[in-house]
């Protein structure tokens, strides 16, 4: 029985590494976590919690961060104790996510002991010392299940084997495809939600522009304020600059803005597609608002060139004119289903890969693969 260990750090990446898992584990795999990073901080909603509801799996944790810590000190914690933990463990197949600093230390320990390491959604950008990040997962792993034809042209253009390139989809999208298993209602007595008609707003911190952020939350919320609408707002990752945002959202009148550290994702799934429109700069707004059809605001530059659409609308933080005429244009409109991201498949096809003998014959060893030339 091969071993898949999957790498989680965030409640984000988790909801999309949730529906890979499953499947690896109803296949036959033998299954585990690797738990770290904002899962084990209390002021993030101690989201550990969610991975140790999964049934079948095994789960270890690692405290990689105390509150302040830099990325390089946390990128420095993660290796030495993903090191230690592997070299007992020794998986078949390490699957990292996205662009966070815990993927790309566990890829690196992945890398330098010889260890099969499969990265989901490479191939993206955003314009962020997050894209860096992830391009660097790129040359770190072996194997590489990217979400769209787009990502996959731009792995294939840093040198990856095509061989080793798959197009699944994003996987947090085959849970957006099926029903929730929660009611709206639920939802809102759980969380404490009082309004029936809201949008929800997440604001993360940009790790290069730390001395801006402070202003542009200030800027972003006060428009949201000055709507006279009412918001669901989840808390920033604890990225370099989220104490300043979360700041801001202290100051906001609870009488319209519910705030939220964290939220289970089947519970957020639900709220999600009731919701009247997604504003902010998390990756949500270019992925699972467009493919259950509802209106979002994308702000500054996080996702930069990352996704499109018509529900799909852009604006600078401090553009006040820009946000209200959003939400005054856009609250409660439906739109198409945009598949842009997958269609809701991609743990399936994930499963076929590791059912699939080509999947573990390719090899370890990586070359460079130069670009087959245009024209």
């Amino acid at each position: 029985m091969r071993h898949i260990l999957f790498v989680t750090g965030t409640r984000a990446d988790f909801g999309k590494l949730e529906p890979l898992a499953v499947a690896a584990r109803d296949a036959g795999f033998r299954i585990g976590f690797f738990v770290t990073g904002m899962h084990m901080l209390d002021r993030y909603g101690l989201t550990k919690l969610e991975v140790h509801r999964m049934a079948g799996v095994e789960v270890a944790e690692f405290l990689n961060q105390r509150e302040g810590d830099p990325q390089d000190m946390i990128f420095a914690k993660t290796v030495i104790g993903f090191s230690d933990f592997v070299r007992q463990a020794r998986p078949d197949l390490i699957v990292v996510h996205g662009d966070r600093v815990e993927a790309m230390a566990t890829a690196f320990v992945a890398a330098t002991n010889g260890l099969r390491c499969a990265h989901v959604e490479g191939g993206e950008v955003s314009g962020t010392i997050d894209e860096v990040f992830r391009h660097c997962n790129t040359k770190l792993a072996t194997m590489h299940l990217v979400s769209s034809d787009a990502a996959r042209a731009r792995v294939l253009a840093m040198g990856e084997d095509a061989a080793a390139v798959a197009v699944i989809g994003s996987p947090e999208l085959d849970s957006h495809a099926l029903p929730s298993g929660v009611t709206l209602d639920a939802v809102r007595d759980r969380y404490a939600i009082p309004f029936a008609d809201y949008g929800i707003a997440t604001f993360h911190a940009v790790t290069t522009e730390q001395d801006s952020i402070a202003a542009q939350a200030a800027a972003f919320f006060g428009a949201l304020e000055a709507s006279g609408r009412q918001f669901v707002v989840i808390h920033p990752n604890n990225d370099p600059g989220c104490d300043a945002i979360l700041a801001v959202i202290a100051t906001l009148p609870a009488a319209r803005f519910r705030s939220l550290p964290s939220m289970r994702f089947a519970w957020f799934s639900e709220l999600l597609r009731n919701a009247a429109c997604l504003v902010g700069n998390s990756s949500a707004g270019v992925r699972e608002a467009p493919f259950l059809g509802i209106p979002s605001l994308d702000v500054g530059t996080r996702q930069t060139n990352r996704g499109g659409g018509p529900s799909l609308h852009r604006a600078d933080a401090h553009d006040r004119a820009a946000i209200l005429r959003f939400l005054a244009e856009e609250w409660g409109r439906r739109h198409p289903r945009d598949t842009g991201f997958g269609a809701g498949g991609a743990a399936a096809a994930f499963a076929r890969l590791l059912q699939s003998d080509a999947f573990w014959a390719q090899p370890l060893q990586k070359r460079f693969h130069d670009p087959t030339p245009a024209g």
